[in-house]
């Protein structure tokens, strides 16, 4: 089915909840970004911020993939800084859902690598905030993107939360923390957004510490609650959201269990 219209303009919600690393802080829709061009093939170019990930994303097979921040020597942190630059110069209303969606999710974690590789070594990346004055990391402006000042929290509550309407974007954010699903080894691009996201979901769930049920016990990483209102209702549906990325045996112990789901959170940070 044909769309009529070049510039697609979608409607937002209002106010869902919560924030990432920090404090649960509302989402506000914002306007400006909700428009797409469905009829341009064009794609925005990943491919440094790939081969960086390439380089430094570890499974060590201990929970969450690994991020060397130590390791981005000068040079890559150069060239980072170009990639992202590169992004700026774009106006990603121009581009496809699908190539929005990865340009979002694809400058949100070159920012986040930014940020704590110029201030390694940190055992959070809270600690940039306690290290610098000028208010929450996630708030400040980091960035301009066609004229509009961004930060972290734009990126996620304003942009992507709002117009996707898709829990998995989650699993694509790095929060930088153990409770949150890991880097993963390439970059986002829009042919494999959705695929990565739901892959990425599936590992958080069966082989991360995503959820954990052991002796009769149920932990969940403290992601689910920080976005509960993106995922669940109540936690008998959010059973059913990890039973929908858990390999069948576990997916069948998740929808019998009849327990407290107890999340916890590891602001940690997922480097090495």
């Amino acid at each position: 089915m044909k769309l009529k219209p070049s510039v697609i303009v979608l409607s937002l919600a209002g106010l869902l909840a919560a924030s990432q690393t920090i404090a649960a802080q509302p989402e506000q829709s914002w306007m400006f970004w909700a428009k797409s061009n469905e009829y341009n093939r064009d794609t925005v170019d990943h491919r440094q911020w790939n081969q960086l990930l390439g380089t430094h994303v570890v499974n060590t097979g201990q929970g969450v993939n690994r991020f060397r921040y130590g390791s981005v020597g000068k040079t890559e942190q150069k060239h980072l800084s170009d990639y992202i630059a590169s992004l700026t110069k774009i106006d990603p209303r121009n581009y496809s859902r699908a190539e929005q969606k990865a340009y979002w999710l694809n400058l949100y974690n070159a920012l986040t690598v930014k940020l704590i590789a110029e201030n390694y070594p940190i055992k959070s990346i809270k600690d940039i905030d306690n290290q610098k004055s000028g208010g929450s990391l996630l708030n400040k402006p980091l960035i301009q993107v066609a004229d509009k000042p961004v930060s972290l929290s734009d990126i996620e509550n304003r942009i992507l939360r709002p117009i996707w309407k898709d829990h998995t974007i989650h699993f694509g954010l790095n929060c930088a923390d153990m409770t949150c699903p890991g880097l993963l080894p390439q970059a986002f691009t829009g042919k494999n957004v959705q695929s990565l996201l739901k892959q990425s979901g599936r590992d958080f769930i069966n082989k991360q510490n995503g959820v954990t049920l052991k002796n009769g016990k149920l932990t969940a990483a403290g992601i689910f609650s920080q976005y509960r209102s993106d995922f669940a209702k109540d936690d008998k549906t959010m059973l059913k959201v990890f039973a929908h990325y858990a390999d069948d045996r576990l997916a069948l112990y998740l929808l019998g269990f009849q327990g407290q789901i107890d999340y916890i959170h590891d602001y940690s940070l997922n480097g090495l």
